[in-house]
């Protein structure tokens, strides 16, 4: 990422919401490094440079509830619109689903398949 802190803080709080949390941190010669998750890392945040082209990370939510509560707690800590949340009918009928974009600009989806 290009600035860690700002990332940092972004998916600490975005996806406080679905339960994925700062699971380890730990220097490195390009200065911090973070693994959040559940129950193991599945997302390593490391400072230094701006990944290009930018990506698409989806994760896994419980509920509506979730996705809703990613949305609100991304937006508010420095992400930007990408779709809110919703039912994408062009995926399937319980396809509930928002997307943001990153401070860095990479798209991230919450998303929920249950009814």
């Amino acid at each position: 990422v290009s600035d860690y802190d700002t990332s940092k803080k972004f998916y600490e709080a975005a996806l406080g919401p679905i339960g994925v949390t700062v699971m380890m941190e730990f220097p490195t010669d390009r200065g911090m490094a973070a693994g959040l998750g559940k129950e193991k890392p599945i997302l390593w945040l490391s400072g230094g440079a701006q990944v290009k082209p930018h990506v698409h990370v989806a994760f896994s939510a419980s509920s509506r509830a979730e996705v809703d509560g990613f949305y609100a707690a991304a937006l508010a800590n420095g992400g930007k619109d990408n779709g809110p949340p919703g039912i994408r009918e062009h995926y399937h009928a319980n396809y509930y689903a928002a997307f943001v974009f990153d401070p860095d600009g990479h798209n991230i989806e919450v998303v929920t398949h249950r009814g």
